[in-house]
């Protein structure tokens, strides 16, 4: 692996350096930054299914017909829509302490008069799951993790289950509530919200996260011995069915036969920030990306660029997309949904079955500091329509390492990002999405080989 590496590595540097728009996005772009100022200042956090997602809906169609996109249209569906309500947490014994709690999606209420019970810890979520059935009855449980900083966020998938799982099997044992350490990598006392799931013919119960330093105190309470017991009030509600939708915009190619090249992120947010890393900056990068392509000229394939709704509660404008647009060939999908940090790998899911693409396109970002990889690309959660299809994917890795300290909370605001590194973001978008909107080859898959 290391010497096919090396080969690579030594093929791309080969490459002459593509002299295009990218340098002048990475010089001075300010389109990417123009739209997550904009959005984040005028209309704020954007909770999926509300007035607040639908006005930032109404605010980027906006944006996109006054920067030169067309074809722009809200796409409307359909979701199940929660909203949060209060959010306390106090320990009441050992001692009486306050701690700083939000709720997951999808949970119930404890209603205004809260939930007061003896708390269980388990160290992980697989302690949980060996809990007996009954252990919990009329009890707290609380699931605790360690999630580490990792460049390419894989400790997500480590630390997730807890969040994504734990309520449903805490209440599978009886469980009256479920508190979870927050999965993020930060050390302030600021929650990271997020969705649970609860397995069909479980009954949601109330469910939160608490702040990664109010964790640690519950674990040393533990460790001291006694019982610990805890209040919680927590008073979300779910509104039934309303509506969401997707913003779409098209930068228009020449040859309307050719399938587009679709770019998509995500428009909603969570309502505890502003949605600025979370994806604001996503949204900002793919359309300045579009935007540069089309200022190189009239481009051979259509750029459709995919503002995805309420991707933070269950991925519904994903489904929905892929759903409208089932008999729409996409060329080739690519999403920004992973902050604003600096892009450092380009991974395709094309690598070995069209490598001359796959050079020609790390050669034109390898000056932007990103570099090549053997592993396969699997697309965005906003690119269900490509992988339905079997299509090309890209992912253009962003580094990950500070991205879950901000993740899902309140400190999800415009001050986060690096104007430097949101440049290099758009340069090297730019520079991809302009080869790919104007080559008229097939794309060879590695299926296809």
């Amino acid at each position: 692996m290391k010497k096919q590496l090396l080969a690579l590595a030594a093929l791309i540097l080969a490459t002459p350096a593509h002299a295009d728009r990218a340098d002048e996005a990475l010089a001075g772009d300010t389109i990417a930054w123009d739209f997550v100022e904009g959005i984040t200042t005028e209309v704020g956090p954007r909770m999926p299914g509300t007035d607040a997602e639908a006005r930032g809906r109404v605010w980027a169609m906006d944006w996109l017909r006054r920067n030169g996109f067309s074809n722009v249209a809200d796409e409307p569906f359909e979701m199940e829509t929660w909203v949060r309500g209060q959010e306390m947490a106090w320990v009441v014994a050992p001692a009486t302490q306050p701690m700083a709690i939000t709720a997951l999606s999808t949970t119930s209420s404890t209603g205004s008069e809260g939930i007061e019970a003896e708390v269980v810890y388990f160290p992980t979520y697989a302690d949980l799951v060996a809990a007996d059935a009954g252990s919990l009855d009329g009890k707290i449980a609380f699931v605790s993790h360690d999630m580490r900083q990792t460049q390419d966020g894989s400790s997500y998938g480590f630390a997730g289950p807890a969040r994504w799982m734990a309520p449903s099997m805490a209440a599978s044992k009886g469980a009256v509530a479920t508190v979870i350490r927050s999965v993020g990598t930060d050390s302030h006392r600021v929650p990271h919200t997020g969705t649970t799931t609860f397995t069909e013919g479980i009954q949601p119960i109330p469910a939160g996260a608490l702040s990664n330093p109010d964790a640690d105190n519950l674990e040393r309470l533990f460790a001291r011995g006694g019982e610990v017991r805890m209040k919680l009030i927590l008073t979300p509600r779910d509104l039934g069915m309303t509506k969401s939708g997707n913003v779409v915009g098209e930068i228009v190619g020449s040859d309307p036969s050719l399938e587009p090249v679709l770019l998509a992120c995500h428009l909603d947010s969570w309502d505890l920030g502003t949605g600025a890393i979370d994806d604001g900056a996503g949204c900002g990068i793919i359309a300045a990306a579009a935007k540069h392509v089309a200022a190189q000229g009239q481009p051979l394939r259509t750029v459709r660029v995919l503002f995805a709704g309420a991707e933070e509660t269950g991925l519904w404008g994903s489904a929905a997309y892929a759903e409208a647009h089932s008999d729409e060939p996409v060329y080739v999908g690519l999403e920004s949904d992973f902050g604003a940090d600096r892009i450092w790998r380009i991974e395709t899911n094309f690598t070995a079955s069209d490598p001359d693409l796959y050079r020609e396109l790390a050669g034109a970002v390898a000056r932007f500091g990103v570099a090549p990889t053997r592993i396969v690309a699997t697309g965005g959660a906003d690119l269900n329509l490509v992988r339905e299809q079997g299509g090309a994917l890209i992912d253009l890795q962003q580094d990950g390492t500070r991205y879950f300290d901000l993740h899902h909370t309140a400190d999800d605001t415009l001050d986060k990002i690096d104007p430097a590194q949101l440049r290099q973001n758009v340069a090297v978008w730019t520079a991809v999405v302009g080869i790919l909107a104007n080559r008229s080859a097939p794309i060879v898959r590695d299926s296809e080989e």
